[in-house]
């Protein structure tokens, strides 16, 4: 198991990284995954780059650095990709019983949301109800991820909640063997927030994923 796969099972059960101030350093999971994941005083770069040049790039007393605009852009540089967002991380253990709302898999792998979701994660299955979808893949290190869309037109009637709730219930029909499911949201999204926070999910950390440049 990868050193990251490692830790992110140790987070999702609650056991963090000693918040010692360190940046721990190590080589990209998959070809696919590169970043920063920084939980409370102890930060992960995840990037197949010469460990050298980044350690000179993080000052030892800056808690900030590995998230900050000039280490993320020469990351970028460097790598050739780009960031694509940074995102608060939220873990929630799984739920049995039947969602709480009646959701249809969609198995076409064209449709818009199921394109997307595959060019960050594998083993994708997307589900959808009447005003949103959610959908359930192997993200990062190959933790499993829950990312939920409400269409305009029912925001604001508790639709995301229920869909990240839902979430939950699908962790356990698809793997029973799991038990953490993980939410990347964006922090000035306040409506998907407060959506995950209200369906359980609790706040571990934050996260910046770089992109591989999409092809043609």
């Amino acid at each position: 198991m990868h050193e990251l796969s490692r830790l992110l099972e140790a987070a999702g059960r609650g056991d963090f990284p000693a918040a010692d101030g360190s940046v721990r350093l190590t080589v990209q999971p998959s070809p696919r995954d590169c970043g920063v994941i920084a939980f409370t005083a102890h930060s992960v770069v995840f990037a197949d780059v010469d460990h050298e040049w980044l350690r000179g790039l993080l000052p030892a007393d800056d808690l900030s650095a590995p998230l900050h605009p000039r280490f993320l852009r020469a990351l970028e540089e460097r790598t050739g990709r780009r960031v694509d967002n940074v995102d608060m991380l939220l873990t929630a253990g799984p739920l049995t019983g039947p969602p709480p709302l009646p959701l249809t898999e969609l198995t076409d792998r064209g449709h818009p949301r199921v394109r997307r979701a595959l060019r960050h994660r594998d083993d994708v299955r997307v589900w959808e109800t009447d005003g949103g979808v959610v959908l359930l893949g192997r993200g990062v290190a190959g933790r499993w991820e829950v990312a939920g869309e409400v269409d305009p037109g029912h925001r604001g009637a508790g639709l995301g909640r229920l869909l990240a709730l839902a979430g939950r219930h699908l962790l356990t029909a698809v793997d029973g063997a799991a038990h953490t499911l993980w939410a990347q949201v964006a922090p000035g999204n306040a409506a998907s927030v407060r959506a995950s926070l209200a369906a359980g999910f609790r706040p571990v950390g934050a996260e910046a994923l770089l992109m591989q440049p999409e092809r043609p």
